[in-house]
């Protein structure tokens, strides 16, 4: 945790003392702020500009869509918190080479899109949109929160061939237990910002922890999933990539990876090989499990 995280916890536990309540509305405003925007690398650059760039409305903000290739055999990215959609250059590139044709977005707050806050529901109204544009998929490729955000659109009809679920958040609920390890928050403030998650962020949504829980989709709108996680993965812990497997069995390979951590096993090349792979077998190969470790490049 770095010192600027450790200091605002510290604040936010002490003020609970005083006031829960107030304490939780601040964290509450921290919570669904992704922050500042992540800029396109210069690795990603190239890749970024080749974009064909549009817009949708989403919850009434500008939000960037990025298209790649002629139409056809469209792959959809779904990109994390705090990213964008340019971290997927190398596998553009990559999808690009074999003919295929990915499709990205920019979540609302982040990257080349407005706004400043966003939900799990405005993530799924893009996917949703995309789908109806672009759809059906031949993939849908997701990375971090994008896993939970995917695998709840997959419960609103969204529909593609194969899955590929990298560094996944599948328990909802580890949204919250994740921003407060961030912070070092403790349980009063924590179940503060629970509250408001269920009241105020997603209202009338129902079970929230449950609906959107990845592990909790209909087996048969899940299609063959490829989950690549890091053992190491300091911001989503190994233990939510066993979560698919057990929910869905024979439908989830596992590829665990090590040394990778929870970014660069995005960009691997060894990964990058294994998803190309898993998108190319026959269906029975893919609905086979078969755990590998592919180990960290040079």
């Amino acid at each position: 945790m770095d010192r600027t995280k450790a200091l605002v916890g510290t604040a936010l536990n002490t003020a609970a003392l005083i006031s829960p309540d107030l304490a939780g509305r601040a964290a509450f405003g921290l919570f669904r702020r992704p922050g500042a925007r992540s800029r396109v690398r210069p690795a990603e650059r190239e890749v970024h500009d080749r974009a064909r760039t549009s817009h949708l409305t989403v919850a009434g903000r500008r939000t960037a869509v990025y298209r790649w290739g002629d139409g056809s055999r469209p792959v959809l990215l779904v990109h994390g918190w705090q990213s964008r959609a340019s971290r997927f250059a190398p596998l553009v590139a990559r999808l690009l080479a074999e003919g295929r044709s990915p499709v990205a977005f920019d979540a609302p707050a982040h990257g080349g899109s407005a706004g400043s806050t966003t939900t799990i529901l405005e993530y799924g109204e893009a996917i949703g949109r995309l789908h109806e544009l672009d759809g059906p998929f031949e993939a849908v490729v997701a990375h971090s929160f994008g896993v939970a955000c995917t695998f709840h659109a997959l419960g609103e009809g969204l529909r593609a061939d194969r899955l590929v679920a990298v560094a996944g958040v599948t328990d909802f609920r580890y949204v919250i237990g994740g921003f407060r390890a961030q912070l070092g928050l403790s349980e009063r403030v924590s179940q503060q910002v629970a509250r408001r998650v269920e009241e105020v962020l997603l209202p009338g949504a129902g079970p929230v922890w449950e609906r959107f829980d990845a592990a909790g989709r209909p087996a048969d709108a899940v299609p063959p999933t490829l989950v690549v996680h890091d053992e190491g993965d300091r911001v989503v812990p190994f233990r939510q990539a066993g979560r698919l497997q057990a929910a869905y069995g024979g439908r989830v390979r596992l590829l665990a990876t090590r040394g990778l951590g929870h970014q660069r096993v995005l960009t691997d090349p060894a990964v990058l090989d294994n998803v190309l792979g898993f998108l190319t077998e026959p269906d029975a190969r893919a609905a086979r499990p078969a755990d590998r470790i592919a180990g960290a490049t040079a």
